[in-house]
């Protein structure tokens, strides 16, 4: 039979209530920092029960869209809800742990390597990558190309060039990996200190602590929102009831 013959997918529920918040947000002028309506009041305007609403809004959590502040509300962290599809979403879920695996392998030996290595030309990369996420974070952005910065120059410090061509293989999924990182709410500026105290042993010449010190920055890395989410939680049966 024909491929294009193939069963529909049907939408889960809880997606065409991320669509109709997404709408409300654009519709109603809501700013940064305005809370959403409650669930139960969601709930009911949109016919559907509070769990597809409570799902939705995992949803967009996960993407750094909206903060959920327990027993406080949901409240707004972008100016639009420009969602992601969910299956984007899934992929990314799926490929993150093995990301997260190779860069604490690779990453811990490169500042390792850089504690022992590093000229004072590394070092003057490390601290100008620093200034300039520091810069980025206090003009209220995530700080991600400091981060770049400051991880390419771990990796140019270790002058290693084996290791240095394994990082550039997976470079766009360490790029997505620190996009999840840095959304993550009051990330950024924890970010920065850990980079800080990564730096800050690879300028006194200790393997030993910029190892621990990475290693503990990646770990702060991969406690996401998005590795806790179940995109199978469709509580579509609760709604049909």
């Amino acid at each position: 039979m024909s491929e294009a013959l193939r069963p529909l997918a049907r939408p889960r529920l809880y997606e065409q209530v991320v669509q109709r918040l997404r709408e409300h947000v654009a519709d109603s002028g809501l700013r940064v920092g305005d809370r959403l309506p409650p669930e139960r009041q969601l709930a009911e305007r949109l016919g559907v029960s509070r769990a597809s609403v409570k799902q939705a809004i995992v949803v967009l959590e996960v993407q750094g869209l909206v903060e959920v502040r327990h027993g406080g509300g949901t409240y707004l962290r972008r100016e639009s809800l420009d969602v992601e599809p969910v299956a984007e979403l899934v992929a990314r879920k799926r490929r993150l742990p093995d990301v997260l695996e190779a860069r604490e392998a690779l990453e811990t030996k490169l500042a390792e390597l850089a504690a022992q290595r590093r000229t004072d030309a590394d070092l003057a990369e490390i601290d100008a990558a620093l200034a300039a996420m520091r810069r980025e974070i206090a003009e209220g952005g995530l700080g991600s190309e400091g981060d770049r910065r400051f991880h390419a120059a771990i990796t140019a410090a270790a002058h290693s060039s084996l290791l240095a061509d394994f990082m550039r293989t997976i470079a766009t999924e360490i790029a997505e990996s620190r996009q999840e990182s840095l959304r993550q709410p009051n990330r950024p500026g924890k970010s920065l200190a850990q980079h800080e105290r990564i730096a800050e042993a690879i300028r006194e010449g200790n393997p030993r602590a910029a190892v621990t010190a990475m290693r503990r920055h990646l770990q702060t890395v991969s406690r996401v929102r998005l590795l806790s989410w179940d995109p199978d939680a469709d509580p579509t049966r609760a709604d049909e009831a």
